[in-house]
């Protein structure tokens, strides 16, 4: 198997695997471990870049209020998505996080119209159209919208929207989006530690478990960030939807989360608007290869 795809791939396998990792901490309150999560991870990224000896950019960035900004805003979105997406895990709401993340890329072509003036061809008007009617579908039958699913969605949509126009590699990015919340992140972290935090008097093994959040999150960054310049956009969009099955998977069969029948229509409606989005994305992508091939 190629380096690139192998990467990419094992990069979503490991998003796809989290709730493992966040089950491990259950007993810590959702906002204690997006902290411990942003201070740790921002340890770890500056070891690397230390070891790699990759600072050129700092002085750059810090000369820069228009990237800082950026890069604040850009920090606040991952960890609104960091935030809802632990809460929901430690909840029992894996199944509906998965349904965020496949809807993530329908997201991403909304807010391209929106934003960036993209047009919509055909198909991904009807893709779009069908994923509507699957929110419709689930928030008819539970009575209140999928607001867990559509606040992920949303939260890293816009995050990516921010990040693909960033200067900043994966690495340099995180390093700079966590060194934005530290000022935040450190003061709260300690006042919760001296003030009846979770963490008063917890084990070893938790102390263990919340320090690996720093590599946990920061690994499949760098191994997305490689695999993605060395395979195509069409294949990145199919290795996406790995994370979501992943995290599906697991909410069925681990976690025992209930699927009932008209819940489960919802889902098939997602998914038939996500073939559509992909079988159209790669008919195009394989009639512009065909003259160069040619």
């Amino acid at each position: 198997m190629p380096t690139g795809l192998l990467a990419a791939a094992l990069s979503y396998a490991l998003w796809g695997l989290f709730p493992l990792y966040f089950h491990q901490v259950a007993d810590v309150p959702a906002l204690e471990i997006v902290l411990h999560r942003s201070v740790w991870s921002l340890a770890f990224v500056v070891l690397l870049l230390a070891v790699m000896r990759r600072w050129a950019w700092v002085a750059d960035v810090v000369r820069q209020p228009r990237t800082l900004a950026v890069f604040g805003a850009s920090a606040v979105l991952l960890s609104t998505n960091w935030l809802v997406y632990v809460w929901a895990v430690n909840n029992g709401r894996v199944m509906e996080a998965s349904l965020g993340y496949f809807i993530n890329p329908l997201v991403n072509v909304a807010l391209g119209v929106v934003f960036l003036h993209e047009r919509l061809r055909t198909a991904q008007r009807w893709a779009l159209a069908v994923a509507a009617l699957g929110v419709g579908w689930l928030t008819w039958t539970a009575g209140v919208p999928p607001w867990i699913a559509l606040a992920l969605a949303f939260s890293f949509g816009l995050y990516g929207l921010l990040r693909k126009t960033a200067p900043l590699g994966a690495l340099e990015g995180l390093a700079l989006e966590t060194a934005l919340l530290a000022p935040l992140a450190v003061p709260a972290l300690a006042w919760f530690s001296l003030h009846g935090g979770a963490l008063q008097g917890a084990s070893a093994g938790t102390w263990a478990w919340l320090l690996f959040a720093g590599p946990l999150t920061a690994v499949p960054l760098l191994l997305f960030a490689f695999g993605a310049r060395r395979v195509t956009m069409a294949t990145l969009g199919l290795l996406q939807y790995l994370a979501p099955t992943i995290q599906f998977g697991l909410a069925v069969w681990v976690f025992h989360e209930p699927l009932r029948h008209e819940r489960l229509l919802g889902f098939v409606l997602i998914w038939i608007a996500l073939a559509m989005y992909s079988a159209e994305s790669l008919w195009r992508l394989r009639r512009a290869a065909a003259p160069a091939a040619a």
